[in-house]
């Protein structure tokens, strides 16, 4: 079993430090964006009616939003399996699919706001009534929360505000489990009925967040008190 293990920590060790595998990651982040405007493209030039199904609205919604709470949980899944694996570089993709998180969110948002609340130009963006509508609608709010926990994060994940704010940088990007929560709770409230799908992603969250607690207890500090600049 020792053996096994340790041959499982060899291989995922030299895919690591692979030296194209951040960039590979980074392909496989923007591989969903780059296909959904493929097929955007198809069904605006109406090449293909069907791209998105009979409610193409609907459904870019649900790829952006859904792509955007992937990219959120694999960027918290980066610091388990480091501290599991032992593999230290792998934290080199924790900023960069958070930031990918952001992308997708902000093409989520821009969906809604363009093709939901016709916002195609200032002229035509009634802000009064997307303000309403997140009032008035439960899963819009969690779904702004998300997002605007997410631009907070992306705004400070320079370089430049890790030196700033220094150590209370760390308990800033803390707020990226209220986007994670938030997002999940979105989720699962927009369903009319079958909440099984999302009620997977509030597992997952749920599975991080206990491992985050099992190895506060472990060490009996704090997990993460060093920035991260990579």
């Amino acid at each position: 079993m020792r053996a096994a293990w340790q041959r499982l920590v060899a291989v995922l060790s030299a895919i690591a430090n692979w030296r194209f595998f951040k960039p590979a990651v980074f392909l496989a982040c923007a591989y969903p964006l780059a296909q959904m405007s493929y097929r955007f493209w198809t069904l605006y030039t109406e090449r293909n009616p069907d791209a998105f199904g009979v409610d193409p609205v609907k459904e870019m919604l649900h790829e952006t939003g859904e792509t955007a709470l992937l990219m959120l949980l694999l960027s918290l899944c980066v610091t388990p399996f480091r501290r599991i694996f032992g593999i230290n570089r792998i934290q080199i993709l924790r900023r960069m699919v958070g930031l990918w998180a952001f992308t997708y969110g902000v093409a989520h948002l821009s969906v809604y706001s363009i093709f939901d609340q016709n916002c195609y130009s200032l002229s035509t963006c009634n802000v009064d009534a997307i303000w309403q509508d997140i009032l008035k609608r439960k899963f819009i709010f969690m779904g702004m929360l998300a997002f605007f926990c997410l631009l907070l994060l992306a705004l400070t994940s320079t370089n430049g505000w890790i030196r700033r704010l220094k150590k209370n940088w760390v308990r800033l990007h803390r707020v990226v489990y209220v986007a994670a929560g938030a997002a999940v709770i979105h989720f699962i409230w927009i369903q009319k009925s079958d909440i099984a799908v999302p009620l997977r992603w509030a597992y997952w969250l749920a599975a991080l967040l206990l491992f985050r607690v099992f190895w506060y207890i472990r060490k009996g500090r704090p997990a993460g008190r060093k920035p991260v600049t990579a």
